[in-house]
């Protein structure tokens, strides 16, 4: 996914001597406790441009790594991309990983795809999760793909937006213009429209376009984009941007206007604390769930490879409720989750 930067095996693993020292301590998950029969699991995780602390999808992340941390035995190292790099430094930072013994290890984000059915190869006995696998295919008996589907989680949040909307015009801002983010975009507007066949959605605005991937971590962007569809009549924004969309929940909610956010819930998030009254909702991607779910298999050595998705069906996506904002509509969404679950509506995957 990140194009441009080229760096040598020795340099990553360098940086990751350097970037990771902190995370990986050796340390296991509840020290002292009941439960030293437990296995101990070596987790190696790679982080998409950002990493922890991106407060959207990294965190989602991470989140479920902590999960792991405190219900297993636990050692951890943790690498983040670099901007623009190319596919090659991905893979150099794959079997950094897994030539240091960690068993599993995590890519997280499509742009791992590759690298790691290319790297699982020279590893048959290491098992590799990429979360968003491209397409949602991976290769390898030792390979799971996590899959998600963001339209149907887009589409609950797109029918609250049409239902709170009191300008009638609502907007979407995507990160980076990838067929990935396209599925927000197209069950978002599904959703909107459903739930008011007359709202007006504003063209999408995309942040950049591939091989720039600065709308998934540049909060300026954000803002400039979100000013512009405010200046348009929006008086709803839902961002799928990464960090980028910090920008876009503070600028949205200096206007006092709402937006939903993406991935995590963003209204507990320390980021956007001063705004995170005017946060909707936001488009719940149970990444932690995923990264949970594989650590404890291979714990639990009930490790499979292949896919696994992650949909209303089974609350692998959905949307968040805190601060209140959508109770009033809360019946209304939870008909659409149950009507898309069951098989009567089917949401688009294209806008």
């Amino acid at each position: 996914m990140r194009r441009g930067l080229k760096i040598s095996l020795v340099t990553v693993a360098g940086a990751a001597l350097t970037l990771s020292a902190s995370a990986c301590g050796g340390k296991k998950a509840d020290d002292g406790d009941a439960g030293g029969d437990k296995k101990t699991v070596k987790v190696g995780l790679a982080y998409d441009i950002g990493g922890r602390g991106d407060q959207s999808f990294n965190d989602s992340a991470a989140a479920g790594l902590d999960r792991a941390k405190k219900d297993l035995n636990v050692t951890l190292e943790e690498i983040s991309a670099k901007p623009d790099e190319p596919d090659s430094d991905k893979e150099s930072r794959l079997r950094l990983l897994a030539n240091k013994g960690y068993n599993p290890v995590i890519g997280v984000g499509f742009a791992y795809t590759n690298s790691i059915v290319k790297v699982a190869k020279d590893f048959p006995n290491t098992k590799f999760l990429v979360v968003d696998a491209d397409q949602c295919k991976v290769e390898g008996a030792n390979v799971l793909g996590a899959c998600f589907s963001e339209e149907q989680g887009s589409f609950l949040v797109g029918a609250a937006a049409a239902l709170k909307s009191k300008t009638g015009t609502i907007g979407f801002i995507g990160g980076v213009n990838v067929p990935l983010i396209h599925k927000f975009q197209a069950g978002y507007e599904a959703g909107a429209k459903a739930a008011k066949p007359g709202i007006k959605i504003l063209p999408a605005k995309y942040l950049t376009q591939p091989p720039n991937f600065d709308g998934f971590k540049n909060p300026a962007l954000g803002n400039e984009a979100a000013k512009g569809q405010l200046d348009a009549g929006a008086d709803v924004i839902y961002h799928a941007a990464g960090g980028a969309g910090i920008g876009v929940i503070k600028t949205a909610g200096a206007a006092k206007a709402w937006a939903i956010g993406v991935d995590s819930d963003q209204y507990n998030q320390p980021a956007v604390a001063e705004v995170k009254d005017y946060i909707l909702t936001s488009m719940l991607k149970r990444v932690d769930v995923a990264v949970y779910d594989f650590v404890d298999a291979v714990a639990k050595g009930t490790f499979q490879g292949g896919t696994k998705k992650y949909d209303l069906s089974n609350d692998g996506v959905g949307y968040s409720t805190s601060g209140g904002k959508v109770d009033d509509i809360k019946t209304k969404l939870d008909a659409l989750k149950a009507d898309i679950a069951g098989g009567k509506i089917t949401v688009p995957t294209k806008p």
